[in-house]
């Protein structure tokens, strides 16, 4: 079975891809860098930071796949570029499969598009957090050894503010913003750890980005 180390395991995102990978029986591993207030059984919790070297060589030890959803915000403004590049470097060499959640805020709107962080629509608040993650994009894309990566957008209303029940599907994309036929683009926090945990039983995308949305 694939053992899976996920750093920001607390959070939206991360704690809905921990939950699915223990609902499958994987081995799974939470990082945080404060105790988790709420665990679940089967899960392995730990307290580290993404920005620690010691706690990234920790989390690559015995890990097939290490997944970053981390984001950008409040005192890591500024600093999650670096450290998921440094993890990149790290898992390169030790032969670890990386993944990182990325917002939705580096998806074009349409094929030939600007990214939607660069549109006037786009909130001055989330800008800085967008194209810092868009920049992670860019350097996973820049790496020309032998890392096996995949960087994941999810839906543009992602968030405790979507609906979050398990729905049992979702539609897979590249790197254009996935709506539907209402011109909605979402995807709730349970379908969106199933597509990750589906992407980590069964690799299909490799050195590339897509998106997932209903």
């Amino acid at each position: 079975m694939t053992s899976t180390v996920v750093f920001g395991g607390s959070g939206y995102a991360g704690s809905h891809i921990v939950e699915a990978a223990a609902v499958r029986g994987l081995p799974v591993t939470s990082v945080t860098r404060r105790e988790a207030a709420t665990q679940i059984a089967g899960v392995t919790y730990r307290t580290g930071s993404l920005l620690d070297a010691t706690d990234r060589a920790a989390a690559l030890d015995g890990a097939d796949v290490v997944i970053v959803a981390v984001s950008p915000r409040g005192d890591m403004v500024g600093q999650v570029r670096a450290a998921i590049k440094a993890m990149a470097a790290d898992a390169e060499a030790a032969g670890v499969r990386l993944g990182v959640i990325g917002g939705a805020g580096s998806l074009h709107a349409t094929e030939d598009g600007p990214m939607l962080a660069e549109t006037p629509e786009f909130g001055d608040e989330y800008r800085p957090e967008a194209l810092e993650m868009a920049g992670v994009l860019e350097d996973l894309r820049a790496n020309s050894g032998a890392l096996d990566w995949f960087f994941v957008s999810p839906a543009g209303d992602f968030g405790p503010w979507v609906a979050g029940e398990y729905r049992g599907e979702y539609r897979v994309g590249g790197d254009v913003l996935l709506t539907d036929d209402q011109g909605i683009s979402a995807i709730g926090g349970a379908d969106f750890g199933v597509a990750i945990v589906d992407e980590i039983e069964e690799p299909a995308h490799n050195r590339e980005r897509f998106t997932v949305a209903y």
